[in-house]
């Protein structure tokens, strides 16, 4: 028997999280709740990933996001 994993994050690629608190926040209210200037100056997907993908910090707060309103 297999035990699954109770980590809410796992097998979700980072672009998926993205992608999904985008589509239920908008750019705009992403870039309010995390401040960082991927989400504020001309947003993009691919540009927000390869800005999470090199900062450990932006990335857990994404990820702590993720899980508090996406896992519900």
């Amino acid at each position: 028997m297999q035990q699954q994993s109770k980590d809410p994050l796992h097998g979700k690629t980072l672009e998926t999280i993205l992608n999904e608190l985008v589509a239920r926040f908008g750019w705009d209210e992403l870039g309010s709740r995390i401040r960082i200037n991927c989400f504020n100056d001309n947003p993009s997907v691919q540009s927000s990933l390869k800005f999470l993908r090199k900062t450990p910090w932006a990335r857990k707060k994404v990820e702590d996001l993720y899980i508090d309103y996406c896992t519900r």
